[in-house]
């Protein structure tokens, strides 16, 4: 069982519940900010640690492009954000956020920080749980984040599969945990299948192989970084992305924002955002699409299950796929990212670098910054972050 402390009430968040269309939806405005919250955004300069032996890739910038793009954009609405620089700049990632250090994070409050927004991975391990020096903040620092000691299990593949499988309420693709390249292991499976990390990190290490000569290959590719990898069976249907977000003060339960249909996969792999823009591959759905087709409301039910038995914190995206090709065929989850890239367009150049979040979040008539401070109005406090554990 989960332990969970009951959040208190923070900034008031207007929001909308899960929908499978807007149509004749009241859209709700941007949240109005507290006049003495202060926002700080910290980006990965900590190195995620070695979990059961696996270890999660750390990101390359540590996520400084969107921790610059939401510092950038809550400034430009009005909002008191303290950077790391007395002036960066927005053509620049760096001068933006506090590094995850614990001097980096004391650093960020004592310039008055009453909010961190974690744009980091966090873990059981991580100054913002284990910091002896920020107890005396705990109580009232919100922080914008996951459960460090739960993200320690969710971050591995297997696990929250292993969890989900349990319910017997929600479709997952068929799957192996291997510790060596014997693709004898994989008996039962059609090609084509999926090997991926079991920690991993967008589509790092992901690839579809067609073949046993190709799967054993990658597998030993994989195998060097981490002695266990898994085997997914492939879906071929088509892929969408559904972002979860979680409780706030007006709204009490999980819910879901409009499924993004994703297209042009490179050897049937949704590429690498920071190499392909997803606004080049993605897609919302009419709500001529979402009536006609149940399935999409359906799945969007299901992941917000998953959200509400994780118990995240923060937003969530969930990955999922339909089983065969044929249209109106059901979906299974192939992927739950605790830490979805939250990137989003305001800093000059970055026009076309909205996440699936940020697009998703433009069917309800809400722009990035609207959107971030949804998400920033349903931060608990550090203290009850910290007390939420597997057990």
């Amino acid at each position: 069982m989960f332990r969970r402390a009951r959040l208190s009430r923070i900034t008031r968040t207007p929001i909308v519940c899960s929908i499978a269309s807007t149509r004749g939806l009241r859209i709700l405005a941007s949240p109005k900010h507290h006049p003495h919250t202060r926002i700080a955004v910290l980006y990965q300069a900590v190195e995620p640690p070695v979990v059961n032996g696996l270890r999660k890739p750390k990101k390359p910038g540590g996520y400084r492009d969107s921790g610059a793009d939401i510092c950038y954009v809550l400034r430009q609405h009005g909002h008191d954000v303290i950077t790391e620089a007395e002036q960066p700049s927005p053509l620049q990632d760096d001068g933006w956020c506090f590094p995850d250090t614990e001097r980096g994070i004391k650093a960020a409050i004592d310039r008055g920080a009453t909010h961190l927004w974690a744009n980091t991975t966090l873990f059981a391990a991580h100054p913002l749980q284990a910091s002896e020096a920020l107890d005396r903040y705990a109580p009232r620092l919100r922080v914008v984040g996951q459960p460090p000691l739960l993200v320690d299990a969710f971050d591995d593949k297997n696990f929250v599969n292993a969890l989900l499988r349990r319910t017997a309420r929600f479709t997952l693709p068929d799957s192996r945990i291997l510790d060596c390249a014997d693709t004898a292991l994989v008996l039962g499976m059609r090609y084509p299948v999926v090997g991926k990390p079991i920690r991993g990190r967008g589509s790092h290490g992901v690839k579809l192989c067609r073949n046993e000569g190709t799967l054993r290959a990658h597998l030993e590719s994989l195998l060097k970084e981490s002695p266990l990898v898994m085997v997914e069976e492939y879906l071929p249907g088509e892929e969408g992305t559904v972002t979860i977000m979680p409780p706030s003060s007006d709204h009490p339960g999980y819910w879901s924002l409009p499924l993004v249909v994703r297209f042009n996969h490179e050897d049937g792999i949704a590429p690498y955002n920071g190499v392909v823009a997803v606004t080049s591959n993605s897609r919302i759905l009419s709500d001529e699409e979402l009536q006609a087709d149940p399935t999409y409301a359906d799945i969007c039910k299901q992941c917000e299950h998953v959200a509400e038995m994780l118990r995240v914190t923060a937003p969530i995206r969930i990955d999922v796929r339909r089983v065969t090709k044929e249209k109106g065929s059901k979906f299974a989850m192939f992927d739950i990212n605790m830490k979805p890239n939250q990137t989003g367009p305001g800093r000059p150049g970055r026009e076309d670098q909205a996440s699936l979040t940020a697009m998703a979040a433009t069917k309800l008539g809400w722009d990035y910054g609207a959107l971030l401070m949804h998400v920033l109005g349903s931060a608990p406090t550090l203290k009850e972050l910290r007390s939420i554990s597997l057990n």
